[in-house]
């Protein structure tokens, strides 16, 4: 992208393309070293998941510690403290109520889609990363793995600068990894919030009841499933996360019994779907905000019943 820089703007932003889809399979790489799926030893997966994070700008101590809070116990009601996450959290339909309206409009700002699928991402990675911005002080090994990785960036793209100049490396950065955070948050957002998924309290949490209801099979074309090391196969990643990528198709169609219950997403489905942000109890499903006051019979006999229980 460099190099097509020097003969214009187009045959730079055509690299673009297919390097974001790299950097997306880059992410996947670093996110099985982090399960340690992809080496049998620890610290081979721990050095190439390092490595990745320069090409991926995500400090891997720091992320790998917060994504194992998310395996932990994900779609589970009554275990929703896992820091800064609008992507794969949500909040309850009583909750929404409850709130001062200033807090609602907050609420629902952050979650319009321009703003959580659009804005967000780039800071996410270029800004919000190079701080521990959400990580408690006891988290000390994780938090030096931010400055570190901002050390390491710094020693890898300073030089670059000096070649090249900050201005050709900020756009070509800016034309990868802008377009790479927006494909990878809304790839994680859609396998955790949408139609037909079930969140649960912890009475009724198992992990084989939340992978198969709690995430989806997002059925990608072939070569999108290459560029996005088979996460679409997200309810085996969250049974077994020690899968690698490459084996999350085979052990999705060894058994029958996931195609018959996991809800399966088509691309199509997912680029058109509608905002989901909140759990209704009341109905055991996601609704949007336009429902959240909805008044017909139904769903105030639906509430009352719920409330009265």
């Amino acid at each position: 992208m460099h190099v097509a820089l020097a003969y214009g703007w187009w045959p730079a932003l055509l690299l673009a393309v297919p390097a974001a889809g790299l950097i997306v399979r880059t992410f996947i790489l670093q996110h099985d070293c982090g399960h340690g799926s992809l080496f049998r030893s620890r610290r081979t997966n721990d050095w190439i998941g390092r490595v990745c994070s320069l090409i991926t700008w995500t400090p891997y101590g720091h992320w790998q510690r917060q994504h194992a809070q998310h395996h932990a116990q994900w779609n589970n009601l009554d275990h929703r403290d896992r820091g800064v996450d609008i992507y794969s959290d949500c909040e309850t339909l009583a909750e929404y109520r409850r709130m001062t309206p200033w807090a609602r409009w907050r609420f629902r700002m952050v979650r319009h889609p321009l703003v959580s699928l659009l804005l967000l991402p780039p800071l996410i990675f270029f800004v919000f990363y190079r701080f521990p911005f959400d990580s408690p002080p006891t988290w000390r090994r994780e938090r030096h793995s931010v400055y570190l990785t901002n050390l390491a960036l710094l020693a890898v793209y300073a030089p670059l600068c000096f070649l090249v100049g900050f201005w050709h490396v900020a756009i070509v950065l800016s034309a990868v990894m802008i377009p790479t955070s927006i494909a990878g948050v809304w790839l994680f957002s859609i396998q955790h919030r949408f139609e037909g998924v079930h969140w649960m309290r912890s009475a009724e949490w198992d992990a084989l009841t939340a992978s198969i209801e709690g995430s989806s099979f997002l059925a990608l074309p072939r070569l999108l499933q290459w560029f996005t090391g088979s996460i679409g196969f997200h309810h085996i990643h969250h049974l077994a996360p020690r899968v690698p990528n490459y084996s999350l198709e085979a052990c999705h169609f060894s058994n029958p019994g996931f195609a018959a219950r996991v809800r399966t997403l088509t691309l199509r489905e997912c680029l058109f779907a509608r905002p989901l942000p909140l759990w209704d109890e009341a109905e055991q499903r996601m609704i949007g905000f336009t429902e959240a006051f909805d008044r017909s019979p139904d769903r105030v006999e639906k509430v009352a019943r719920k409330d009265g229980a």
